[in-house]
Order: structure tokens, then C-alpha cells, then sequence
């Protein structure tokens, strides 16, 4: 396992006392003697994280984000009841730098502490990208975000020459929802017979698309893959460089019959009735609605993740999630938003193969050697994330130091933490933010009763 090549077992496994008082003595003798910390000496410290207000974010204490900002700093945080708290990024991103809490640091971002600390990257990380490769972020979504996809390095690089108003970068942004609350999103094609169905089952549909183009694709059953995902290539590009007047005419129609059948009472599962009338509420007339009938609706409990590779369309639509990213803005849009949208470049560069909604859901893998953590550890080299539940029937915990800077958030439980070099113990709470260098551990003595749940971002190469 990837991972494991990046552990440096010298103690005793995470949990022991022995290890916890090891670490908790030399914490003491450093707070005891401060003039043995220099500047950069202290490599684990506490970061306040910027919040985003966009308007499709769940509002006041609704929202995980607000209630991870409130938990952290209770005395501090007021929390505005009408407003939304859609996403709280913690990284080094230009429009969202972390804030270092320590005032006996210079610097006063976690950007530019890295920039001025760069070993604290890892040799492999700093040799390969000198910052952090990943933005970590907690999402708490009310109404939809648009139907979008990333685009590949090579695709990244040709668009942010075309069109960089729109494509602010040339990297690629593969990125990972894990579920905190239950968690709705439509993620890639659904399996053609599915699709299919809806033909029968949702006329406008059909009369939309056209019969040339559904018959190509019922025809396509059956066949090879390339021969399907041809088919349902020319149907979703024909849907959705549909005519304006064209599509608001079907979507009007669709929408006036499933809001008669729920008023007589009727069940309108079979045609997605209920979330049609829902998108239809948040983006009215928006060709977004129709594409329900073409991408997997999936379901996250909390723990459960998806992963979401280039060219993959997708659209969150409601639940809270921590979510992982390579450091990029290129998003391509198509529907459900008042943002930029680009019909051609998402119709041409999507992945059309069909695959059912079990098959998007992405497993982490139990520690081989720590048996509270659970690894994501998606096929991409920039960014892994850790899930850390540690029962309240541990009292002493040690995040174990890997070969990568990471970033630690406290979703769950109290706990007072033992850096390896500090003049105090850090206070760790629901909402609690860390920044945690390389090849550096953090010693944790949890709070009687309660049990601990963190995830942690970081970057194994």
C-alpha cells in the first residue's frame, strides 16, 4: 500500500501510554525552556480557515461549515442566521490562504510560512510542486451546484491559452467528496437501459432529443462500448445544444404533468419527479433539469465517497461533505448555474461510458498498522485523505508523522495535543484546524467520554 511507505513506525502503535508520555514529557521540557525554539522550529500549529458565502450554501447553523466555525472559537464566531456557510477551504490558496493562530510566528498565512519553510513540504512534495498540491475544504450545500466537469492536464493547458478570463490555470482538478451528512450528487453516465427507460417514461424527453437519436442509442444496447458510449454522446450533445425555446417548451410541459400527478396524490418516482420539481424550483427553465435523466443519482451516507476523475460530469446537490482537490479554478459548466457556461467544450470532452451508481462510490482502505485510520487514496498523485475515528475507550492517541505536510481537521471530540516542539499544548475541538509538517506526529490525550473523528489531507507520493 501506497501509504504505508510513508509511516516511520519508531514508536509504539497510536494509542499506547508509553508513547504518549514520551512525547508529553518532551513537550513539557520545551515549554519549560522556551529559548530552545527558534524561528520555524514549530512545525504543528492551529490555522483559522477562510469561509466562502456563495449563495447555493446551506444557511446559518444549518451548515456544517457554520457550525464547524462556531464549535472551533465559540467565545469569537458569530454566526449570521440568514446567511449562507457554503464552503470553509483550508490550504494555501491565493483567494483562501489559511491564517496561522500562533502569534510567536512571523508569518502570518500558511502560504507564506510554507513559502519560507519549504522542508516542511517533504523532500518528494517539495521537489515535485514547492506548495501544497492539494485545497482541503468542508462543503455544506443547499440548492445545486452546476452540472460540470474538470478537464485533463493536456485539455487545462489549451483552454487556459484560449480563454484564460474563463480557465485561470492549466492544471487539472481530479477532487473527492467524503459525506459528513447524508449527501446527494449526480455523478457520471447512468447505464444505457436506464436511460433508455426514461425514453418511455418522460415523452418530453424523448420528443427533445429526437427519434433519430434515441433509436441510435436504444440500437446501441448490446453492442461494444465504444459503439454505446458513441450513441449516448450524439443524445446528451443533442439535448444539450438543444434550441432555447425548444427545450423551455418540453421542460414547461414535463414540469405543469409531474406537478398535476404529485397534486392528485400520484407517485411520481419513475420519472424523477421529485427532484425535477426541486432543480426546476432552485434554476427555472434551465436546461440542468433534464439532465437528471442522464447521470447516476447517488446517495452518500456519512464515510462513503466519490471520486471524481477528469471529464467526469457531475453536480452536487445537497448534504455536507469534506471534500479534496488538486490546487486548480478550471471548471467546465453546462447547466444550473448563473456562472459561465461552455455547452461545447463539456459535451466534447466528457467521458461517455455508462456505469451504474454502486460503481461510483469510492472505499477506503483500513491502516494496515492503525486500525482507526481509513485511507482514500485515489489514483492521482496530488492528494490522499485519512479518516481518523478513534473510540472514547482510548484516552491516548498519537497522529502518526508521514512523509507530507498535511492538514488535520477535528470534525468530532475534544482533545489537547503534544506537538514534538511547542511552548503549549494545542486545545483540539470540534471545528479545530491543523497544520501538521512533514515527518512530524501530534500526541493527543482525549477528552473522558467522547469519541474523536479527524480527517486529514495530505499528498503520498
Amino acid at each position: 500500500m501506497r501509504f504505508q511507505r510513508h509511516l516511520r513506525r519508531k514508536r509504539p502503535p497510536p494509542g499506547q501510554v508509553g508513547t504518549f508520555a514520551t512525547c508529553h514529557l518532551r513537550a513539557k521540557m520545551l515549554r519549560e525552556f522556551p529559548q530552545v525554539l527558534l524561528p520555524g522550529s514549530v512545525k504543528v500549529f492551529l490555522l483559522s480557515c477562510p469561509v466562502q458565502h456563495y449563495a447555493w450554501g446551506k444557511v446559518g447553523f444549518s451548515s456544517e461549515v457554520a457550525q464547524l466555525l462556531a464549535s472551533s472559537d465559540p467565545m469569537m464566531v458569530q454566526i449570521e442566521e440568514d446567511k449562507p456557510y457554503a464552503e470553509m477551504w483550508m490550504g494555501t490558496h491565493p483567494r483562501g490562504d489559511a491564517v496561522i493562530l500562533d502569534t510567536d510566528i512571523s508569518e502570518k498565512t500558511l502560504g507564506k510560512w510554507i513559502a519560507n519553510n519549504l522542508p516542511c513540504l517533504g523532500q518528494s512534495v517539495k521537489k515535485t510542486y514547492g506548495d501544497l498540491p492539494f485545497l482541503f475544504k468542508v462543503l455544506s450545500v443547499n440548492t445545486a451546484l452546476s452540472i460540470q466537469a474538470h478537464p485533463s492536464k493536456e485539455l487545462a493547458a489549451k483552454l487556459h491559452a484560449q480563454a484564460p478570463e474563463h480557465y485561470p490555470d492549466n492544471n487539472h482538478k481530479p477532487e473527492m467528496a467524503i459525506a459528513l451528512t447524508p449527501f446527494q450528487a449526480l455523478c457520471g453516465f447512468r447505464p444505457v437501459q436506464e436511460i433508455v427507460d426514461f425514453f418511455q417514461k418522460v415523452p418530453e424527453l424523448r420528443l427533445l432529443i429526437g427519434s433519430k437519436a434515441a433509436e441510435q442509442l436504444e440500437q446501441s444496447m448490446g453492442q461494444d462500448l465504444q459503439t454505446i458510449s458513441s450513441a449516448l454522446r450524439v443524445c446528451f450533445t443533442k439535448m444539450m445544444k438543444s434550441e432555447k425555446g425548444d427545450f423551455e417548451e418540453q421542460l414547461n410541459i414535463l414540469v405543469k404533468r409531474v406537478s398535476q400527478e404529485v397534486a392528485e396524490g400520484k407517485d411520481v418516482t419513475a420519472c424523477n419527479g421529485e427532484l425535477l420539481l426541486r432543480l426546476h424550483g432552485q434554476y427555472p427553465g434551465d436546461i440542468g433539469c433534464f439532465v437528471i435523466y442522464f447521470l447516476n443519482l447517488v446517495m452518500l451516507q456519512p464515510g462513503e465517497a466519490i471520486f471524481l476523475e477528469a471529464n467526469e460530469p457531475h453536480a452536487y446537490l445537497n448534504g455536507d461533505c469534506v471534500e479534496c482537490m488538486a490546487c486548480s479554478d478550471n471548471t467546465v459548466r453546462a447547466g444550473l448555474t448563473p456562472k459561465f457556461i461552455d455547452v461545447t467544450t463539456l459535451c466534447d470532452m466528457l467521458n461517455y461510458t455508462p456505469a451504474p451508481r454502486s460503481s461510483k462510490l469510492f472505499s477506503p482502505v483500513v491502516d494496515e498498522v492503525d486500525p482507526y485510520v481509513s485511507i482514500y487514496n485515489p489514483p492521482i498523485p496530488e492528494f490522499a485523505v485519512l479518516q481518523i475515528k478513534v473510540p472514547s475507550t482510548t484516552r491516548f492517541y498519537v497522529v502518526t508523522n508521514i512523509e507530507s505536510a498535511s492538514i488535520l481537521l477535528v470534525v468530532k471530540g475534544k482533545a489537547k495535543g503534544n506537538p514534538s516542539v511547542s511552548k503549549s499544548e494545542l486545545s483540539l475541538q470540534r471545528g479545530t484546524v491543523v497544520f501538521i509538517a512533514a515527518d512530524e506526529f501530534l500526541s493527543l490525550e482525549l477528552s473522558p467520554g467522547q469519541d474523536l473523528l479527524m480527517f486529514r489531507a495530505c499528498c503520498l507520493l
